[in-house]
Order: C-alpha cells, then structure tokens, then sequence
C-alpha cells in the first residue's frame, strides 16, 4: 500500500520474522533522555555512558568525566538538593554521586537515566559544555557523543544546553542490520528527520516509511517507535525534537 505520498509502506506485521543478522538497541524507559535513552542488544549488558575513540572524536571518556561531574553538581546544587537527598530519589548510592561529582567515576548511562529523573532533566543535561557567546560553534572533533558499548549504534546533540529550549537537533548513526528502539516521549513531541546516508525505516505507528538519502519525515513521537538500518553500511539521519513544554 502507499501512503499519502504515494511512497511504498507496509503495514506492521507482529509475527513477521526479524533478519538474524539484526542487532536490536532497546531503548526501555520513556521518561528518561530526550533521544535515544538506551541502547544494546536484547540478551547483552546495558551499554557504558563513553564517547567514540579519541582519534575519531578528539576527546575520551576522562575528558567526559569533569563535564558530567560539573553538570550535576550545578544541576543538584541549584535545585537544593544534598546527596543523602539526591540519592533517595534516583536510587544511586550517595558514594557513586559524590565521585561522579568529583570527577572520578564515568557513570553508565543508566546511571545517568535514574539521576535525570530525579532531577527531571533531559539526559542530554550532563554531556553540556558552557557557551560563552551568542554564536556557538560546537566542532565535530570536539563533540561529545553517547554510542553503545558494541558501537551499533551513536548519536551528538547538535545545539547548546546551556539555555532552555523547546527544540533539540541531533546526528545519529545506525550500523547496518541494527534496530533502535524508542519508547513514547513526552505528550506533543514531534520528530522531524532526514536521511543523509544509507537508508532508514522508521516505524511510528501502523506503518513502516522508508527512506533514502535525502527523504525526510515528520511524525508524532509520543507513541513507542523505532528506527531500522535494513542495509550492510552505517545509516546517517539527522533529527529535530520540538516539545511542548521548555526542557532544559
């Protein structure tokens, strides 16, 4: 069938068999980051919070650790929160938020998820680095990016976090044969993507769009949905999040 862009789609079919080549990256809590909130295979260990290799990015893990440890703080701090109180509402330990905080510990992605909950701020919050001019230039070298630990899957914010906002905008790269798994955001959010290399399908309700280089597509993403790298090469989509409400 076709939709109303005469585009070929299929319905969503649950009994139809997935490729086993397939690498699924579940993304398991609706609540958490503004993204892609998880990512790893069904039967694999949740992937570590930790950037691409130095050589590809310009940056490591150590170098993220004072930024997510400074973020927090400021985060804690400002709403006037101690770390016994802290640690009561997102389940982690006061010890583990006193060394995220010091810069000593790279906290797993998780860990981050139960700590943006409790703080209510996009998961996005801890990887932000100051801007100190109205023009921001953020370099691809410099970016901070947050991949699964088999590298399946990655993604960098392409805006500041220093300020409120209602609109998010992110690079995402999905290897080939993957799936990544999103779970409904916040009520009005709205997805806007186009595909700059390989080919995408996205599921969003009853249908499946496909996509090729240079197709674009805007949904409703307040309903569970998922994104499909059907090809052997990475697939390279760029995306816009608009909220209803200011985040950040």
């Amino acid at each position: 069938m076709t939709d109303e862009t005469g585009r070929l789609v299929r319905e969503r079919d649950e009994d139809a068999p997935s490729s086993p080549q397939a690498a699924v990256l579940a993304l398991p809590d609706r609540d958490a980051a503004p993204f892609f909130r998880e990512a790893g295979r069904p039967s694999a260990t949740i992937p570590s919070f930790e950037p691409p290799t130095a050589a590809d990015l310009g940056r490591s893990a150590e170098d993220l650790m004072p930024v997510v440890g400074e973020n927090l703080r400021r985060l804690r701090t400002g709403r006037g929160l101690s770390l016994d109180r802290l640690a009561k509402l997102s389940g982690v330990s006061r010890a583990m938020l006193g060394q995220i905080e010091l810069g000593r510990s790279a906290p797993t992605i998780t860990v981050l998820w139960k700590i943006a909950r409790a703080l209510d701020v996009p998961f996005s919050a801890f990887v932000a680095a100051p801007a100190l001019s109205k023009a921001v230039v953020l370099r691809r070298s410099e970016a901070s990016w947050l991949t699964s630990t088999d590298g399946r899957f990655s993604s960098r914010a392409l805006f500041p976090f220093d300020a409120p906002r209602r609109v998010e905008f992110y690079e995402v790269v999905l290897s080939g044969h993957s799936i990544a798994q999103s779970h409904p955001h916040p009520a009005g959010t709205v997805e806007t993507l186009t595909v700059a290399r390989g080919v995408l399908e996205v599921d969003s309700g009853p249908r499946i769009h496909r996509l090729d280089p240079g197709d674009a597509l805007q949904f409703e993403a307040d309903i569970d949905h998922a994104y499909r790298n059907p090809g052997g090469d990475d697939t390279v989509f760029y995306l816009v999040m608009t909220y209803v409400e200011t985040v950040g």
